[in-house]
């Protein structure tokens, strides 16, 4: 369960650092993308309204004009561009390529079929920045300026965000895993305090259970009224049962140690328990069927496994409806095996469908107690299924109540305890 828990804390740690670093990257490469597409624009839009030369510094008033696109000395002789005249008629009218020395009048003709065969007034054409500006006779103005420089370091500012981004995602995932230890340590503390606390109770309980079932057998006296003593030697009997179950969730949810994982045969353990709840059925009035291929293989703890399909098939038997049939199926599908336990339970809630795994949970307090329940068998159901890394599912349709399981054949078994 510790590592499970570790390994959620990187998780989420890291998906909400990937996330934030994202966003980061995406709104420097889109911001810088807008100011450089802004800055040429405004540089498009100041050539035209100058007849095709930017305007003296000192000319330059509007404050968000400036901010945009500064004009210095040095801005007519550092912007390459050309500008384009054309007819009502959309034929090129005159070509000034006084600005710009990589293109002749060839490739501004091409261009010029580039820019106005996507009929927007104004936009990008390779790495040059259009505008299209109509006159009331009919005609046009083009202005092309060469954006390249712009451009290469809006890329360049997002290439060496994302860099800087990746690394400093490694640092922190780094850093995670060397303090991730220390982060989930009072986590661990509570967990194993937990357990010492639920084995030492059930050690101080069995003594006095002990003790207390042997002066009762004591004081049976012949001819004597016996029924207080049989009252009193069936609550020890079920305080004692009750400290089993609980001692055996608490070691269920323990690390499996290596030496107990085995590979067994898991159709021998579903057919040796089917075997073994057939006359207890019977017995009920209920029919037990079992559909068992053979040779389903498993690696795990069969211990654990025996104790799954008791659970599971008491549940069944104790809550099926009379004259019902309990259904039990074990089959594989690829890499996973399935298992399920059915029976018809009539007045079954479907709302609490969800808390029968919760521990000392009963959907009928009084029935459960006629039976001998305490609300714990389901729980350690699901801690032996999660100890194999599968998971257990129920459900309730027409009546039938179904336990269903999945298990990974040949799982790797977890190290640690299950997470709950």
């Amino acid at each position: 369960m510790i590592r499970s828990l570790r390994r959620r804390f990187l998780l989420i740690a890291m998906l909400s650092l990937l996330g934030t670093l994202a966003v980061l990257c995406t709104a420097i490469g889109l911001g810088a993308h807008y100011t450089a597409t802004s800055r040429a624009d405004r540089a498009i839009t100041l050539l035209y309204e100058n007849d095709g030369v930017f305007p003296a510094p000192a000319e330059t008033h509007d404050p968000a004009a400036a901010f945009g696109f500064h004009i210095t000395q040095e801005t007519p002789f550092e912007t390459r561009y050309f500008i384009v005249e054309l007819t009502a008629d959309q034929e090129v009218r005159g070509v000034d390529i006084d600005h710009i020395a990589a293109v002749d009048r060839q490739a501004v003709v091409e261009s010029i079929n580039e820019i106005l065969s996507s009929d927007r007034p104004r936009g990008y054409a390779n790495y040059y920045r259009y505008g299209i500006f109509h006159h009331e006779d009919g005609g046009s103005t083009i202005v092309v300026l060469d954006c390249f420089l712009q451009l290469q370091f809006a890329y360049n500012a997002l290439r060496i965000t994302v860099i800087v981004a990746i690394s400093c995602a490694v640092i922190v995932f780094l850093l995670l895993m060397l303090l991730s230890k220390r982060a989930v340590r009072p986590f661990v503390e509570n967990l194993e305090r937990q357990k010492r606390f639920v084995t030492d109770a059930s050690h101080e309980l069995k003594t006095p259970l002990a003790i207390l079932a042997a002066d009762v057998e004591l004081l049976r006296q012949p001819n004597t009224e016996q029924k207080w003593i049989d009252s009193a030697q069936a609550q020890i009997t079920r305080m004692d049962k009750l400290i089993k179950n609980l001692v055996e969730l608490a070691r269920t949810e323990e690390t499996i140690e290596d030496s107990a994982v085995t590979s067994f045969s898991l159709s021998e353990v579903a057919q040796a328990s089917a075997e073994g709840f057939q006359p207890l059925a019977e017995a009920e009035g209920k029919r037990l069927e079992a559909h068992i291929p053979p040779a389903v293989e498993l690696r795990g703890v069969q211990e654990n496994m025996f104790r799954l399909f008791s659970i599971l098939l008491d549940n069944a038997v104790k809550y099926c409806d009379p004259g019902g049939t309990i259904r039990l199926s074990l089959g594989q599908r690829g890499r996973n095996i399935y298992l399920s336990v059915s029976n018809p339970c009539a007045g079954a809630d479907t709302a609490q469908l969800p808390r029968w795994f919760d521990r000392f949970y009963r959907a009928d307090s009084s029935r459960a107690r006629a039976t001998g329940g305490y609300g714990i068998g389901l729980s350690t159901a699901r801690a032996i299924v999660s100890r194999h890394r599968g998971r257990i599912t129920n459900r309730c349709e027409n009546g039938q109540v179904t336990f269903s399981v999945v298990i990974p054949q040949f799982p790797k078994v977890r190290k640690s305890a299950v997470h709950r």
